[in-house]
């Protein structure tokens, strides 16, 4: 009862968690607290919206002269707070911006505020209302006596500012909105076509099920009928004792193997294993313990409140497959099977001393363990072998009951 040359991807054949407590120390390395509180999307908003009006309070703040007009700073200061509304109203947030452009020195809010309308409305009518705003508070200058006493060629150099004050922002915020909208179109196709892969694997994971459940059905289950039906006749007209009893052990066990083979027939035809109401449970343990042909010691420790079926079928199926091999490879040895857990997983730990008698000449292609470790694999677990000091073997399975 031995795993060397056996290779199992992605289960753990060393110390018991090394591999775990590895990337536990590599993940926390790499994500260090201030990533972690980036990554939530509550702060990076707030920040954002903080970077935004501490660079409006800046443009105002640096251009504003000493004896500006109160007017004009109270305009100024309520265009810059109002880009706190931005998200939730960007058309309102531009029009409260629009005043302390023109009357004050709020240039740059305005430009973060039509920016910000363009991402959000694209190519809405609110958005070249918001541009044309923008574009006369840059082209005409406040106080208007001012603007009437400018040459035709100040208007005109006003015309060009304009339009490039308004048309920076309309630019990026139209660039941006369509890159947002691409960004979630692609998303859209990859998960329609990852839905497709999905249904496409189903679609041929059923055949191949119904197509192994065919050959089952009809090879195995017939071989075994015949030798059930030779059990009985043998057991019916056995002369001694000890072959009655040996045809009806054998008989028993082919029967049981019946059971088993047309539950697992009805797996296989079924979309999924989980909605399969006759596989083994913890239940079912004392049983098959007792019918094992094994010496064995049994020990349940404190067990998880709510252990999920498939959990409790892949345990039954540990234990049975741990016994298996200890009668096999291990005649005479005495096995110790312990169950515990906690609030998160369940542990199971089958164990056997040394061999007392030689083993049999019995098939074995080692891929009962294999098969626990890849069972256990799919349910997020481990599974770990490894042979004793005193000559025998141990088999851990850790499955967690938690999602």
């Amino acid at each position: 009862m031995t795993t060397e040359g056996i290779s199992i991807p992605g289960v753990s054949v060393g110390r018991p968690g090394m591999e775990t407590a590895n990337k536990v120390r590599r993940r926390t390395i790499s994500a260090g607290p201030l990533s972690a509180l980036w990554k939530r999307p509550f702060v990076r908003k707030t920040a954002v919206d903080v970077a935004v009006i501490v660079i409006a309070v800046l443009d105002v703040w640096l251009i504003i002269p000493q004896q500006a007009e109160t007017y004009s700073v109270v305009l100024s200061v309520v265009s810059c707070a109002a880009l706190a509304f931005r998200r939730l109203l960007p058309f309102t947030t531009l029009l409260l911006t629009v005043p302390g452009f023109f009357a004050g020195w709020a240039q740059v809010a305005a430009m973060l505020a039509l920016g910000y309308l363009a991402t959000r409305k694209q190519l809405h009518w609110q958005v070249w209302v918001g541009a044309g705003l923008v574009w006369l508070c840059r082209f005409i200058l406040w106080p208007l006596p001012e603007f009437y006493a400018m040459t035709w060629q100040e208007h005109a150099l006003d015309v060009i500012y304009g339009v490039i004050v308004a048309g920076m922002p309309l630019a990026i915020g139209l660039l941006i909105g369509a890159r947002t909208e691409l960004s979630a179109r692609l998303s859209e196709l990859a998960a329609s076509r990852d839905r497709e892969r999905k249904l496409h694997a189903q679609a041929v994971r059923a055949e191949e099920r119904a197509r192994l459940a065919r050959e089952m059905h009809d090879v195995v289950s017939h071989d075994i009928t015949l030798i059930v039906m030779q059990a009985g006749a043998m057991a019916a007209s056995g002369s001694d004792a000890q072959t009655q009893r040996t045809a009806q052990t054998i008989r028993t066990l082919g029967t049981h193997t019946l059971e088993e083979l047309r539950s697992l027939v009805g797996v296989l035809r079924s979309s999924a294993a989980e909605e399969d109401p006759s596989r083994p449970d913890l239940a079912d343990l004392p049983e098959l313990i007792d019918n094992a042909e094994v010496p064995v010691q049994f020990a349940v420790e404190r067990l998880p409140d709510n252990v999920p079926p498939q959990v409790s079928a892949a345990a039954y199926r540990t234990v049975q497959e741990c016994l298996t091999n200890v009668r096999k490879h291990a005649p005479g040895a005495t096995a110790f099977v312990r169950l515990s857990g906690d609030t998160e997983a369940l542990t199971i730990q089958v164990r056997n001393d040394r061999p007392r008698e030689q083993p049999g000449l019995l098939p074995s292609g080692g891929y009962g363990l294999t098969g626990l470790a890849e069972r256990a694999r799919l349910l997020g677990g481990t599974f770990e072998t490894k042979a004793t000091d005193d000559g025998g073997f141990e088999a851990a399975a850790r499955y967690p009951v938690t999602t």
